[in-house]
């Protein structure tokens, strides 16, 4: 005779198989852009003062899953971090979407006299470039 498993135990079992090394993502920055600039090639440069209701939008989210950097906002691109030793941690994107560099807090300080600004967005679209400068979000 051969004996059957409850449907209610397979599911435990499947449950228990979920790997433990799964990990949450955790936002290491958040910014909100406050001017964009774009470059097409041929087109001059045009600096565009962002209201508040189109920069959430288009801000800027990095998150970390274990060693691993992600540009959330960007459809979760692989960032590699990049900490000279200086006010500055530079994300850059493994497939050479652009980057983000951003201005360490406990550097605010010091370099609010040379930019108003907490990060810089650079994104490569083919030839022509996207630009935002904007602060961190708490």
């Amino acid at each position: 005779m051969t004996q059957r498993i409850p449907a209610v135990v397979v599911v435990f079992v499947l449950l228990g198989a979920v790997p433990a090394t799964a990990q949450t993502p955790v936002t290491v920055f958040k910014g909100i852009p406050q001017s964009r600039i774009s470059e097409g090639g041929k087109e001059a440069s045009v600096r565009q003062v962002l209201p508040r209701d189109v920069a959430v939008n288009v801000g800027v989210v990095i998150s970390q899953i274990g060693d691993e950097y992600y540009w959330a906002s960007r459809e979760n691109t692989r960032l590699i971090a990049i900490d000279g030793g200086g006010a500055y941690v530079t994300y850059l994107a493994v497939n050479g979407s652009g980057y983000v560099r951003v201005v360490k807090p406990e550097m605010k300080i010091m370099t609010s006299l040379l930019s108003e600004y907490d990060y810089v967005e650079h994104l490569l679209q083919g030839l022509n470039s996207v630009t935002y400068y904007g602060k961190r979000e708490p």
